[in-house]
């Protein structure tokens, strides 16, 4: 199976410290580059997604983002109260030896420890998050399995095509070597005579071979296997494809530039358009 790079996931987390969000997207890129936003608190984790995206990935450029909002009920403050009372009790203690001085209750609020502010296990939240990553991440690799399966399916479609003219050209290709031998051969007919035979039928062979396209179109059919097989395979097989799309390109412009009727002119602009076509798609394969 072949996936594109260009694929978006999203994932919600709910728990009893608040509720989280992962976002991952991607687009085509030639190597694996992956960017990361996420709160300060969570930096740690960026290694150890990184990896995980780098064991799961070939290519494309992936941003992953977190969104993170704690649950007001664990931020609810709180009162030490023995350490408040303790406090309260020393304080009066003291009071009553210096009649002028005034216990003041945020001072004694302020006291360290006084005022508790609970905070969620933060190892517990960084295993919820990482599993809703590993979530969010099956369903990004998924997205891109279906888009890939579509591009599979198109470019399927554009070798069959490929093919069809390839078949075309073949059958006519003996007909438009005998039009092309028929027609130098009448131009030729009023100065035969003062032609060398022998010279006059090595150049007919020349002019023959350089006309020749069955090369080319034997070329063609191997590239159309070998894509196949191929997209067969799957994998990280955006390259090879790439290449094979350079190798056609090479045999359609070599038909056209060899071609010696309108049927093959056609046929060379059509393999063309359905080169650059799937050239295009290809872009977008891991």
């Amino acid at each position: 199976m072949i996936h594109s790079m260009t694929a978006f996931a999203r994932h919600d987390i709910q728990a009893d410290w608040g509720n989280a969000q992962w976002e991952i997207r991607s687009v085509n890129q030639r190597y694996l580059e992956t960017f990361f936003r996420l709160p300060e608190q969570f930096r740690s984790l960026e290694t150890k997604l990184r990896e995980t995206l780098r064991q799961q990935l070939q290519r494309g450029k992936i941003e992953v983002s977190l969104r993170y909002s704690i649950n007001e009920a664990v931020t609810e403050l709180q009162i030490n109260q023995q350490l408040a009372s303790q406090l309260i009790n020393h304080a009066n203690a003291l009071q009553s030896q210096a009649n002028d001085a005034q216990l003041n209750i945020m001072d004694v609020l302020r006291w360290p420890g006084v005022m508790d502010t609970p905070q969620a296990d933060l190892d517990a939240v960084q295993s919820d998050l990482l599993e809703g990553f590993q979530l969010a991440l099956n369903d990004f690799i998924a997205s891109r399995a279906r888009e890939g399966k579509a591009m599979a399916e198109l470019i399927e479609s554009r070798l069959s095509q490929i093919s069809e003219h390839v078949t075309t050209v073949r059958a006519h290709l003996p007909v438009a070597m005998q039009w092309q031998r028929d027609r130098i051969t009448n131009r030729l007919k009023d100065i035969q005579s003062e032609l060398d035979q022998s010279r006059l039928e090595q150049e007919m062979a020349f002019l023959a071979q350089k006309s020749d396209v069955a090369e080319e179109l034997d070329r063609l059919e191997a590239h159309i296997k070998e894509s196949r097989h191929t997209l067969k395979k799957g994998g990280a097989c955006g390259r090879r494809l790439d290449f094979m799309m350079q190798e056609f390109n090479r045999e359609a412009n070599t038909l056209s530039s060899k071609s010696i009727s309108t049927e093959i002119t056609n046929a060379a602009v059509e393999l063309k358009v359905l080169i650059e076509q799937m050239r295009e798609q290809i872009q977008n394969i891991e």
